[in-house]
């Protein structure tokens, strides 16, 4: 088992007033007394004791108040995680005797385990040489890139879909490097009809549709344009071309992409449309997926 550390920047008594604070706000019937924690049933006899003590209660906050940030993630409460390789095997197997204590260089922090959420939050966090981070908790946009056509457009991250490293990243909407999501396509739609004057995704007209036109209903008038402008267009048109796999994602109006800027680090989920061979290995990944699913039930 490992001896966690705390880094004295929070003692007892302030996590039990912040406990306190947000269980009444949130009408909780729950109570906790700064003096005593033998309510919880800790009874903190010694150092390590004392900690996990701490540990315990922030995590009964986090589970009563998932909305607010808890003190391990806010850096209120600090745990002694470290990036070291001190503690591991030699190759061969053997131990290695601890023969320095750690060192600030090699501190690491709580995961931020961005969740897809419209109730936006991104913290600013200072670290080692005065740098910043900015760690986003709740986000639900980003900066996605389609990159055949060299077209950078801010849109919104409907669902995540695939995760190469956890499917429980999938199932609890969490936003990491490499994650694959789905997207809104009308910004991507609006700019495509813009530039080409054609309306991808639309979906075709039935024979009854077209004869309900012709009676008497009125379509939908054209924007008039100019000649130099209709010129333009046609010489667009010439090299034109559009891939199968995302002009059939166009009409359900969700695009596949890949988020590749880092949530935790930046406080953004930007990223890029999934095309070619990567958007043909990601949709055979899902439908296997789905297949397997079906058979278990």
């Amino acid at each position: 088992m490992h001896r966690f550390e705390l880094i004295c920047r929070a003692n007892l008594k302030q996590v039990a007033v912040w406990a306190i604070h947000f269980v009444n706000n949130k009408n909780r019937v729950f109570h906790l007394y700064p003096s005593s924690l033998k309510g919880l049933g800790f009874f903190p006899h010694s150092f390590d004791r004392l900690f996990h003590s701490i540990l315990g209660l922030a995590g009964i906050i986090e589970l009563l108040c998932p909305q607010e940030p808890s003190p391990l993630q806010d850096g209120t409460l600090c745990i002694g995680i470290s990036r070291d390789s001190m503690h591991k095997r030699r190759a061969t197997g053997g131990k290695k005797k601890a023969w320095r204590k750690k060192r600030k260089y090699e501190l690491g922090r709580q995961p931020a385990n961005t969740k897809l959420s419209s109730d936006k939050s991104v913290r600013r966090i200072r670290v080692r040489g005065g740098n910043v981070k900015w760690r986003a908790f709740r986000l639900d946009t980003g900066n996605y890139s389609w990159g055949s056509e060299a077209v950078t457009r801010k849109t919104r991250i409907l669902d995540v879909v695939y995760n190469a490293s956890n499917n429980e990243l999938v199932r609890t909407q969490t936003l990491v490097k490499s994650a694959i999501v789905q997207v809104d396509a009308a910004p991507f739609k609006q700019w495509y009809l813009q530039h080409y004057g054609v309306d991808i995704g639309r979906k075709k007209k039935t024979s009854a549709s077209a004869k309900k036109e012709e009676e008497g209903d009125a379509p939908s008038e054209e924007v008039k344009k100019s000649a130099h402008v209709q010129r333009k267009l046609e010489k667009r048109q010439q090299d034109r071309k559009l891939d199968p796999h995302i002009e059939e994602q166009f009409s359900s109006g969700r695009l596949m992409a890949c988020i590749s800027s880092r949530p935790g680090q930046c406080g953004r989920a930007d990223g890029y449309i999934l095309e070619g061979k990567e958007l043909e290995f990601y949709m055979k990944k899902l439908q296997r997926k789905k297949g397997k699913g079906a058979g278990a039930a």
